[in-house]
């Protein structure tokens, strides 16, 4: 096997690790919130917008930490810490225990995600970096296939199992990185922005249980508006701080780029749509539908599988033909979807005719967007930045997810049990697809390939 392909197998599987965790940890939540009686939805939601938050906040330091001091190190380092947190999450005796266990596997997944990419597309040339994007972003696509039909066969068992499920790959993983990976780091390192890491935490994680408690707290109550209040004094702030820090959380550079910056907003978007699409189909086919995990997870499965059928070819599409046009197509596929459940799904069960054209469309649609969105941005960025790129890119999904689910639970409330309640929570999904579709549509010219430099973009902005 050449080096190169090597190296990507072995740093896929710190991708496919945190893939893989997001959709089992989904497919196990019916299971998870009858093993904690009476936890809340809002309580458990933090089960999944925990982990993102902090996941999200943690990228870009880590990042900037891998490119000074060596992304090998990174990455194995956060592979061991996600395996360790992944142990106790299985061990949790209470959603508080689990929800912090949760926030130290993510603290692993930060270091792996960023620095992944960053070990891999050295391994290419410039003009075969679209396929290490491809395969990129395939891992998590094939990750998301496999998440819910193994996710709803091992909680039959035990949902506790959907975490130590990480133990022997990510064992295997540190063995096969330790002998092969080489260390790569920046020629000029600056320190991370802790602080404003800090603050991303603080201003998300207060936008989140404003939208999460609104409804029983009351819009209009005093620890409502403080938190929003929290949220829109503290964004602005570090607005001000990454344009005057030397290794800011959110580099004004790098977002003034117009097709990074853009993909970075997309990723919000359309991540934002994504995760209340994700977490709904669970519920819906458990509580409305009252199916049984593992049969709710054999009917996802569709979906998930044509989102990594089409990751690759929608790499090599972007490449050729530009970002802007496939992911347009994807996002309007996406939105699509939510429209046939919102129009067709009712109480009965009748998967073939009702749920699964919208999980092969909506799949289809993912496959398009997440590659395209990966390439649009990595594409702007130097060799040097792509570990730092790639945890901005990141941090802008998770961001979204988080955000996504938060609405979601808001839209829900504390009972959900007939179709009508989940067409209102579709409208989240239609409206991430649709403005992703206008993101997508405002990345300016189509991106060409160019001759790399040392410190030049892989790919540049044509100038018609």
């Amino acid at each position: 096997m050449q080096r190169k392909w090597r190296v990507t197998l072995i740093v896929c599987v710190g991708v496919f690790m945190s893939s893989l965790d997001l959709f089992i940890v989904n497919i196990a939540f019916p299971h998870i919130a009858t093993s904690y009686h009476g936890a809340s939805l809002a309580a458990l939601s933090w089960i999944l917008s925990g982990y993102a938050i902090v996941f999200a906040a943690l990228l870009v330091p880590a990042g900037r930490w891998a490119d000074a001091f060596g992304r090998k190190r990174a990455f194995l380092l956060g592979l061991l810490i996600f395996v360790l947190a992944s142990i106790a999450c299985a061990l949790a005796p209470s959603v508080g225990f689990l929800v912090g266990a949760r926030i130290v596997q993510a603290a692993g997944g930060a270091l792996m995600l960023p620095t992944s990419l960053g070990l891999m597309l050295p391994e290419f040339a410039a003009n075969e970096r679209h396929k290490a994007i491809g395969v990129w972003a395939a891992t998590g696509g094939v990750a998301a296939a496999t998440g819910p039909p193994l996710g709803g066969l091992l909680v039959q068992a035990d949902w506790r199992l959907v975490f130590l499920v990480n133990v022997p790959v990510g064992l295997a993983g540190l063995v096969l990185g330790w002998r092969t990976l080489v260390e790569r780091r920046e020629a000029n390192p600056g320190r991370p922005d802790v602080l404003g890491a800090v603050a991303i935490i603080v201003a998300i994680g207060a936008l989140v249980v404003a939208i999460v408690q609104g409804q029983s707290w009351g819009w209009g109550s005093p620890q409502t508006l403080a938190l929003f209040a929290t949220t829109a004094v503290i964004l602005p702030a570090l607005w001000w701080r990454s344009g005057h820090h030397p290794s800011p959380i959110l580099d004004p550079a790098m977002l003034r780029v117009r097709s990074f910056g853009w993909a970075v907003g997309g990723s919000v978007l359309f991540f934002c749509g994504f995760g209340a699409m994700l977490l709904s189909g669970v519920l819906f086919l458990t509580g409305v539908w009252h199916e049984q995990v593992l049969t709710a997870g054999l009917m996802l499965f569709p979906g998930p599988a044509m989102a990594a059928a089409f990751s690759v070819p929608s790499a090599r599409l972007g490449a050729r033909v530009g970002y802007r046009i496939p992911g347009i197509v994807g996002a309007l596929m996406f939105a699509c979807a939510s429209v046939w459940w919102i129009t067709q799904t009712g109480n009965t069960p009748a998967y073939f005719s009702e749920y699964l054209p919208g999980m092969l469309v909506s799949g289809a649609g993912v496959g398009l967007v997440i590659p395209t969105l990966t390439g649009a941005g990595a594409s702007s960025l130097p060799p040097e930045r792509f570990a730092t790129g790639a945890a901005v890119l990141t941090m802008g999904r998770q961001i979204g997810a988080a955000l996504g689910v938060s609405v979601l639970v808001a839209v829900l409330g504390t009972t959900a049990t007939t179709a009508a309640d989940f067409h209102s929570a579709w409208m989240i999904s239609l409206a991430g697809g649709l403005t992703t579709a206008v993101a997508f549509a405002a990345l300016g010219p189509q991106l060409r390939r160019v001759a790399p430099a040392a410190s030049a973009p892989v790919l540049a902005e044509s100038a018609t």
